[in-house]
């Protein structure tokens, strides 16, 4: 799965969407004033902006951590995010003997409410078979090296059960407070198939 591969799956996505959006307008099936409430839901309401919120209390508030850790479903409600339908959340922690990776090898399960809309690759089936047969190359090809002593652990999101990455806190945040940290967390960082880059090389 090549950068040219992603990047035409994503031009051919976004053109289809243009015409079943506009398809659904030409019918009256829908109304432009629906369709902007849903783009400021998962744009605005929902996204990876809530779950990097969450990484950087888990990273600044070893309670909160605990917590998350403990009952990722419960804390996430506690800062006001609710899954979307019903799923249980599960977090899992990085760290320098073990990295996560998540994938939904049947669909495109995703934690909606934290991460927003799952990215077209990782509904693609190139990523799906290869996240669970080879991870270390999925991840190599993201620009992610996980040196051959660290485990690697994949994690497989359904519709009962979605995963999430707290990714492993960079050096030199030490002095940062939340909202520093939360701009540094990265959407693919909360899936695994990156890690959080220092402040210095964000």
């Amino acid at each position: 799965m090549s950068s040219g591969e992603k990047d035409e799956s994503n031009t051919n996505m976004a053109l289809r969407v243009r015409a079943l959006e506009s398809l659904l307008l030409e019918k009256g099936l829908i109304e432009t004033p629906a369709i902007d409430e849903l783009v400021d839901m998962f744009e605005n309401r929902l996204g990876p902006w809530n779950g990097a919120k969450v990484v950087a209390r888990a990273w600044s508030d070893p309670e909160y951590k605990q917590r998350l850790l403990a009952d990722g479903t419960a804390a996430l409600t506690e800062m006001g995010f609710d899954t979307i339908q019903g799923e249980e959340m599960v977090i899992v922690e990085n760290s320098p003997d073990t990295h996560n990776v998540i994938v939904c090898t049947l669909c495109s399960c995703f934690p909606w409410a934290v991460l927003g809309l799952p990215p077209v690759w990782y509904k693609s089936a190139p990523y799906r078979a290869e996240a669970a047969r080879d991870p270390r190359g999925v991840l190599r090809e993201f620009g992610t090296e996980i040196p051959a002593d660290t485990e690697l652990r994949v994690w497989d999101s359904n519709a009962e059960l979605r995963y999430m990455v707290l990714p492993e806190r960079p050096a030199g945040t030490e002095g940062m407070d939340a909202e520093e940290l939360a701009k540094l967390v990265t959407r693919d960082s909360m899936i695994g198939v990156s890690k959080v880059a220092p402040p210095s090389a964000a």
